[in-house]
């Protein structure tokens, strides 16, 4: 059962009659918050992921701050909730079907590495989807746990690499001089490279920027993703175990888990967040590497539990006429949500980079923030427009295809172009 009404529900096709409607909205709004974010690191490189907001001011560094303490850390996370919630949906469907289970999620997760990889490549260093296909696998190792076990485990994969990354900020912040001056050199070095990259990314052919990329990805991201793993694996399996307690199969009759929730989520991540922006919002990577840490890491222990109150208050909106037509409104392009990822980073790649209008640096984030509405506008309207003739998005179609082995129906019967 669908904490939306019935008729916001139909809007909403695992096939139709399959999905959770709710997940679909959440998994909307989640897809904006997260380009709201990742745009910025097309306009800046990767290497300045960290070290703040920037030189913004005015209107620029207003917009720049409501998006760090409002959507940075949150929006990724609980698009990763999701990601663990529809592997318990895939779970739960294969085992009441009598279905072996195993073999079509490692061939789901192969493919979805494989769109990470073309995404790496051909658009952004900043990928998340290869990362999720590798620590995906760390899954199958749960599939048979149940009840708190998932989120105790799931809660200890977070907090404890946020905790360890603490503990280095403050070893480079408070610890011997030695120390502080070699971390402020290795950070000042990254800053040099990211004023290279910078270049490159804005004037270069694409030859150009696809080799920076890749270069960008194996130096930045990818030895991040020691880190980054198990943190994501933690949020999976969060997000599984919501699914399995079955909160979201009926929000109205646990309406007072997800109070609760929220209140606690707010309680515990408001704070952690106002330390991080307390500690600063713009750092010198030379010299302040350790108090940017610092700050970062504390982002990240009150951007779990903020996410968890985010999924709470639009799961109890959802119990409203109004909020059931709001997340209605968006759920069609959480239906689309590789798709629109994928073409996100298509667009921001053309503005940005040289290949394209080369504003790589020009635009502040007021306007960016202004381009990610834009754009996600269009998305949720041509997801409207393509599910009202189509059963899946292009590449969830694709991916459905890949996983099953077979070709999913395409075309509604009946539609017209």
């Amino acid at each position: 059962m669908s904490a939306m009404p019935p008729a916001a529900a139909s809007t909403v096709s695992l096939p139709e009659h399959e999905r959770i409607g709710l997940m679909d909205g959440l998994r909307g709004i989640a897809l904006a918050g997260v380009f709201a974010i990742n745009i910025d690191f097309f306009n800046r490189p990767l290497h300045a992921m960290g070290m703040g907001i920037g030189d913004a001011e005015g209107l620029d560094r207003a917009a720049a701050v409501l998006a760090l303490v409002l959507v940075q850390g949150k929006f990724w996370v609980m698009f990763s909730l999701l990601f663990g919630m529809g592997f318990a949906v895939m779970a739960r469907r294969a085992a009441a079907a009598g279905r072996p289970f195993a073999g079509r999620f490692l061939r789901r997760i192969a493919l979805l590495a494989l769109f990470g990889a073309m995404h790496i490549a051909l658009f952004w260093a900043g990928d998340i989807l290869l990362t999720y296909a590798l620590a995906a696998l760390g899954l199958v190792v749960f599939l048979r746990v149940r009840g708190a076990a998932l989120w105790v485990v799931g809660g200890l994969l977070y907090v404890v690499p946020a905790l360890l990354w603490m503990l280095v900020g403050a070893g480079m912040h408070f610890g011997p001089p030695a120390f502080r001056e070699a971390a402020g050199a290795e950070f000042g070095r990254l800053a040099a490279e990211g004023d290279t990259a910078a270049v490159v990314y804005a004037t270069g052919d694409f030859a150009a920027v696809a080799a920076q990329r890749v270069s960008d990805y194996v130096s930045m991201s990818l030895p991040n993703s020691v880190f980054l793993l198990p943190t994501v694996l933690g949020v999976f399996l969060i997000g599984s175990w919501l699914l399995h307690a079955g909160r979201l199969d009926d929000v109205a009759a646990h309406r007072g888990f997800f109070i609760r929730l929220a209140v606690a989520g707010v309680a515990l991540g408001a704070p952690l967040v106002g330390l991080s922006v307390a500690l600063g919002v713009d750092f010198e990577p030379a010299t302040e590497a350790g108090r940017a840490t610092l700050a970062a890491s504390a982002m990240m222990l009150g951007s779990l539990p903020l996410a968890l109150g985010y999924v709470s208050l639009l799961a109890l909106l959802s119990l409203t006429s109004r909020g059931a037509r709001a997340l209605a409104l968006v759920a069609p392009a959480g239906r689309m949500a590789l798709t629109h990822y994928l073409t996100q980073s298509v667009v921001a790649s053309l503005v940005f980079y040289g290949y394209g209008l080369g504003l790589a640096g020009e635009v502040g984030r007021a306007a960016q923030l202004a381009l990610v509405a834009a754009v996600f506008a269009l998305q949720v309207a041509f997801s409207h427009w393509w599910l009202a003739r189509f059963h899946y998005g292009p590449l969830e179609w694709l991916w459905r295809a890949g996983t099953n082995l077979e070709r999913p129906p395409f075309r509604r019967i009946g539609a017209h172009a």
